[in-house]
């Protein structure tokens, strides 16, 4: 501790800026980050809203399909997560062709990634899921919702690449503005294709899939006209002689963002085996785990994009060889994580009667069940918030060090390690039923946002302070 201390106090001999200052440039990047996220994330929400008036069985087929989209999606987000913090370190040195090599690379490995994920999840989707357990009628509903929703991931993942650069080199503010704009219109499109309506038959899953890809890509063509149209972002010429091979960039950014996405799929597939767990008790069992969790995903995106700053910010500093900004940047990050968190799990704990009628309308005699569940599960999801909520933050303020190797082994033995074994002996051995599998979310996201915290605090010492890294 008197170490930290002494290296705060030489920093700040070069370095004044008071931590306000940091907690203004943090909000100005999280907050659009994080309302972007909300934005992207309320237009699956509404998607699985709408296929809830369709009845449980279609409910829990769409979080089935939601969960292998997810899990294929993870993949190239954690590589083009690698985009804002090498766009921001090139920012913070001063190189201009590095800020376009960063953008560039991360469209590449997005574009590669394509074919092979669409068509394994097009193959495959079906048998996987009844070979897992999972009803096979629920599992053939999946597979068809599948069939259109897949799609979305590859104008999903270069939106995310722009975005990244964006918020990199300048404001955040136009992904949040596009974003914006397609809420409403998945909505109507989702709505349309779903139910019918405008002399267009009603589609049912493959509607709701095919609206989330048309928007995803609407979506992609804004942001790609932001990169190149608008001076702030265009004036880097990001996509010069753009199919130009940059082997050495892109194994950087391959260095960067494999094990980010690695970490994800860790964490993201204690959730799917959670969800696989929660599928074996039935299908109300599923439809509130999914319920509960949905919502979990919702609260996720604010400390989510808090985190998507703290990679910016502690990258601009990292790069511009500032360690003692980049120990702020962090440290802010984390303390605005904190409230937000916290006011998340006290809010969530007011509503958790009222959360499930957004999903299923007014309980009835046959979704009471679901209904109930559902609003009982919403209390292990308030205390879940805090602890997911540190750990995006940590993860996002070790990005701008270029630090992702060992979040990744932090990852496993948190998730895979503890979390797995935690909630298998409580839901089965213990009969906590889908309780139990929370309980061992909880102390898997609880490891890990230590552990990340603990990693944070060493990266961030002075380099003559980092005894043993």
């Amino acid at each position: 501790m008197l170490r930290t201390l002494r290296t705060l106090q030489s920093a700040g001999a070069t370095d004044r800026r008071p931590i306000l200052t940091e907690v203004v440039e943090t909000l100005k990047l999280a907050v659009p980050l994080a309302l972007t996220q909300l934005g992207q994330i309320a237009m699956f929400t509404t998607d699985l809203a709408l296929i809830g008036r369709l009845g449980d069985t279609y409910l829990a087929a769409g979080a089935l399909a939601h969960t292998v989209l997810f899990a294929t999606f993870l993949l190239g987000m954690g590589l083009v997560s690698a985009v804002a913090p090498l766009t921001a370190q090139a920012v913070g040195a001063g190189d201009d062709r590095l800020v376009r090599r960063s953008l560039r690379v991360g469209i590449h490995a997005a574009l590669a990634l394509a074919v092979p994920t669409i068509a394994l999840v097009q193959i495959y989707s079906e048998p996987m899921l009844v070979a897992l357990g999972q009803v096979p009628a629920v599992a053939k509903d999946a597979a068809v919702y599948l069939s259109s929703l897949i799609w979305a991931v590859v104008p999903g993942w270069v939106f995310l690449a722009m975005r990244g650069y964006i918020s990199a080199v300048g404001s955040a503010q136009p992904t949040l503005w596009i974003t914006v704009a397609a809420i409403p219109l998945n909505l109507a499109l989702a709505y349309v294709l779903i139910f019918g309506g405008f002399g267009i038959p009603a589609l049912g899953l493959v509607g709701a899939g095919l609206a989330t890809t048309i928007v995803n890509t609407g979506t992609c063509l804004a942001a790609l006209w932001v990169v190149t149209r608008w001076h702030t972002y265009a004036r880097y010429e990001p996509l010069v002689r753009f199919w130009r091979p940059d082997w050495a960039h892109f194994a950087k950014l391959m260095i960067v963002g494999l094990p980010i996405a690695a970490a994800m799929s860790l964490e993201h597939g204690l959730f799917t085996a959670s969800n696989l767990m929660a599928g074996g008790f039935g299908v109300p069992q599923l439809a509130a785990h999914q319920i509960a969790l949905q919502f979990a995903a919702i609260a996720f995106m604010i400390p989510l994009g808090i985190g998507m700053a703290a990679s910016v910010r502690v990258g601009l500093a990292f790069g511009a060889g500032n360690p003692a900004s980049a120990r702020r940047a962090g440290f802010v990050a984390l303390g605005l994580g904190v409230i937000v968190t916290v006011a998340t799990m006290i809010a969530t704990i007011a509503a958790s009667s009222i959360v499930p009628m957004f999903f299923l309308g007014a309980e009835t005699e046959a979704n009471r069940a679901t209904f109930q569940l559902a609003s009982a599960l919403m209390i292990f999801a308030a205390a879940f918030f805090i602890v997911d909520g540190l750990q995006t933050v940590a993860a996002g303020a070790l990005r701008g060090f270029n630090d992702t190797a060992v979040p990744m082994l932090l990852a496993a033995f948190s998730f895979w390690g503890i979390g797995f074994p935690a909630s298998w002996y409580l839901t089965y051995t213990l009969d906590f039923g889908v309780r139990g599998i929370w309980i061992g979310l909880l102390i898997a996201l609880a490891c890990y946002a230590a552990s990340l915290i603990w990693r944070f605090e060493l990266m961030s010492r002075a380099p003559s302070d980092r005894v043993g890294l």
